[in-house]
């Protein structure tokens, strides 16, 4: 049985650390899990007897870093899970100069799997990308990527889940031929953390009995993310596609539009060079 190696980021707590759970069972797979909270990615990866490295993806110096470490730790990676992500508010910018949810949610990750290429590439990896039925409240603007006008939480949420799915879309087309595989998916509404750093109603859901009540388990919310990384993409499920619940489902029409998923992939990449 040939050993995988899959690294999942976001994995302190929620669906993250919910799918390294399941997949820390299997006597194939080496593991390796990153999270922004020391304590926190630590005592998950501790619990289950797998490596694990903290970044705070605020920082790009940091991404870059962890990317370094990666590499030289793993010439080969199977699967890359950026799951890593969340909504804020108020409106911040990082000290890299980016509006704090593209940044976290997008920029950071997209980095990550640009600068891991090679070892991707050494395994014929799939990069899957956790995205939100979010992205169809979202919009993009090539020359508004900050969203200096007309931000909103949920709104420069919704842009940034968007960009994960397009990212998919348009990294297929660009790497495909080179023998890697990418995909993108929504977990549904999970009760996790993931409000706490947001405002209004999402704080308030997710914080309530209620909300907690309604919203699926981060181990339900990890299905997808589990079922990508162990299955065969272009057999099980289609490369570029974007899921929900196992299930190949339409993305927004924006995602829809080849030639602008390919100028986005573009302009985010100049912002990370």
């Amino acid at each position: 049985m040939t050993e995988r190696t899959i690294v999942i980021t976001g994995a302190s707590d929620g669906i993250g650390a919910a799918a390294a759970a399941i997949l820390s069972g299997r006597p194939d797979t080496t593991l390796v899990l990153v999270g922004r909270s020391p304590a926190k990615i630590r005592a998950v990866a501790e619990r289950l007897g797998v490596e694990y490295h903290v970044c705070d993806y605020t920082k790009l110096s940091e991404v870059r870093a962890l990317a370094a470490t990666l590499a030289k730790a793993h010439p080969v990676i199977d699967v890359l899970a950026n799951n890593a992500g969340g909504v804020f508010s108020p409106r911040t910018v990082t000290g890299d100069g980016y509006e704090t949810t593209l940044q976290v949610n997008h920029l950071a990750g997209l980095l990550l799997t640009e600068l891991l290429l090679d070892p991707l590439r050494a395994g014929e990896g799939s990069v899957i990308f956790t995205a939100s039925m979010a992205a169809f409240r979202g919009s993009i603007d090539l020359t508004d990527l900050g969203k200096q006008k007309g931000w909103s939480s949920f709104g420069a949420y919704g842009a940034a889940k968007l960009a994960n799915i397009i990212s998919a879309r348009a990294m297929q087309r660009k790497y495909g031929s080179e023998g890697l595989h990418f995909a993108s998916f929504h977990p549904g509404v999970v009760a996790t953390s993931f409000g706490s750093t947001s405002g209004g109603v999402v704080k308030w859901l997710y914080a309530s009995r209620l909300g907690k009540r309604v919203m699926r388990t981060p181990e339900d919310g990890a299905d997808t993310l589990v079922w990508l990384a162990t299955t065969k993409p272009g057999v099980d499920w289609r490369v570029g596609g974007y899921y929900s619940d196992r299930t190949l489902t339409d993305p927004p029409k924006q995602a829809r539009d080849d030639t602008f998923g390919d100028r986005f992939l573009e302009a985010s990449d100049l912002l990370i060079r």
